[in-house]
């Protein structure tokens, strides 16, 4: 079960310049109790097509496992308790003490859920961090992989008639994702761009800097024993 703690890290992984982040500022103001009906529906729908992956976790009925998508203000609380699975909605970790936590943008931690990443490269680039027991997080990781998750899928195949515009509306939605985050890419490489190729060119001034300082001394050393 979930206990307290007294300090929270800071977060190891940098948000990305997406719209996902700006819809994380823009949900900043909202309680996380008002959220939570969602991740019960995400629950309930993964237990029912998905129950192998709760099953594959009953051996760790303890566990505390933080999910913290570090371009939303909340995180979320996964207990893999056998028949009474919780997926809780809070605003950060700082009165609890999870097992293990990962931490990732939004859209990574989606691609892993549905297999579209490679979770080893995703960890080793530090793209995604886990923290804790890597026994519980693999274990996690394990049970997914094997799950063949499809989110816009799952949720079609429980709505019944409404599954036809659900899809149509996920398609929509994702082609608006990916043009602003193409619009977003493009604003950030404008805003960052001279002054990364400024400190590039400061990095070059300072690199020859050195080196003319290095040939001097070599010099001095040369006259001294000359002397």
């Amino acid at each position: 079960m979930v206990t307290h703690r007294a300090d929270q890290p800071p977060r190891p992984v940098d948000p990305p310049f997406s719209p996902v982040l700006l819809a994380g500022l823009a949900l900043a103001p909202v309680p996380p109790r008002l959220l939570q009906p969602l991740f019960d529906a995400i629950l309930s729908v993964v237990r029912r097509r998905h129950p192998d992956i709760l099953d594959r976790l009953s051996a760790y009925p303890d566990a505390v496992v933080g999910i913290d998508p570090v371009d939303l203000p909340f995180t979320l609380v996964l207990e893999p308790i056998p028949g009474q699975p919780r997926l809780t909605v809070c605003r950060d970790f700082d009165d609890l003490r999870p097992t293990a936590v990962i931490r990732g943008p939004l859209r990574m931690l989606f691609d892993l859920c549905e297999g579209r990443i490679d979770g080893d490269a995703a960890f080793f680039s530090r793209q995604l961090v886990i923290e804790g027991d890597t026994e519980v997080v693999l274990a996690l990781r394990n049970a997914v992989d094997g799950a063949g998750i499809d989110l816009e899928g799952d949720f079609a195949a429980t709505v019944g008639p409404l599954a036809a515009p659900l899809r149509r509306a996920a398609r929509m939605g994702g082609w608006l994702f990916e043009r602003m985050s193409r619009d977003m890419a493009l604003v950030r490489s404008a805003i960052v761009g001279p002054a990364l190729r400024g400190a590039d060119a400061q990095s070059a001034r300072i690199s020859e800097l050195e080196t003319e300082l290095a040939e001097m001394r070599r010099s001095l050393r040369h006259r001294e024993r000359r002397a």
